[in-house]
């Protein structure tokens, strides 16, 4: 199983990132040991003192396939869920500023929390699909699929030219704005729609 995530998928988190809007699709892989499924406890990693949410849709592919026209890309999935790329900002601006790849701050143990609840896509057929993360309590991202730079349909075209998807894989589709640190103690909820989707507390 594989974790794909997209970067700058949201023109207003790329203006707060002060990165350039892409032309493609900008991706990166997590490891499958990067999964903290619901109910289990989030441990603020020791090696970083700037760690940020990043809450995210997430399309989990059905079947196997490489190649995939844009077309026919609805055929590979047929549910959504929720979850969080969590990010050590500190680590990855060092790796910037020295030109290095930054899968240390992205792709560390439990760094992609995700709802064990599953949604429907056909549910949302013709409307935009809206989520949000609160922290304590308090809203503080909010996203709509209409948004995306890059739909998921555009997303599975492309990553398949490079890769094969196989069923399983999970495709992390980008963060809006609003992005920011958490520390010990912090209640994050996250919510498709009005249901919500995973609770956990940053121990």
């Amino acid at each position: 199983m594989k974790i794909i995530c997209i970067g700058r998928n949201y023109a207003e988190h790329a203006k707060e990132m002060k990165a350039e809007l892409p032309g493609e699709p900008v991706f990166f892989m997590k490891p499958d040991t990067a999964i903290l499924k619901e109910g289990q406890d989030f441990y603020y990693p020791e090696f970083t003192k700037d760690l940020h949410y990043e809450c995210e849709l997430v399309y989990r592919i059905e079947k196997t396939g490489k190649h995939i026209a844009e077309k026919f890309a609805a055929k590979y999935y047929s549910q959504l869920s929720l979850g969080i790329d969590f990010t050590a900002r500190d680590l990855q601006q060092k790796c910037k500023e020295k030109g290095l790849p930054w899968e240390i701050a992205k792709s560390f143990e439990h760094s992609a929390p995700i709802s064990s609840k599953w949604i429907t896509v056909s549910e949302f057929e013709g409307k935009p699909l809206e989520f949000r993360l609160m922290k304590n309590g308090q809203t503080v991202q909010h996203g709509k699929t209409s948004d995306m730079i890059f739909s998921i349909d555009q997303i599975i075209s492309y990553i398949s030219r490079f890769m094969t998807l196989k069923t399983g894989d999970l495709i992390y589709t980008g963060t809006p704005s609003g992005v920011g640190p958490v520390a010990i103690g912090d209640k994050l909820e996250g919510y498709i729609g009005d249901q919500k989707m995973f609770e956990f507390q940053v121990k």
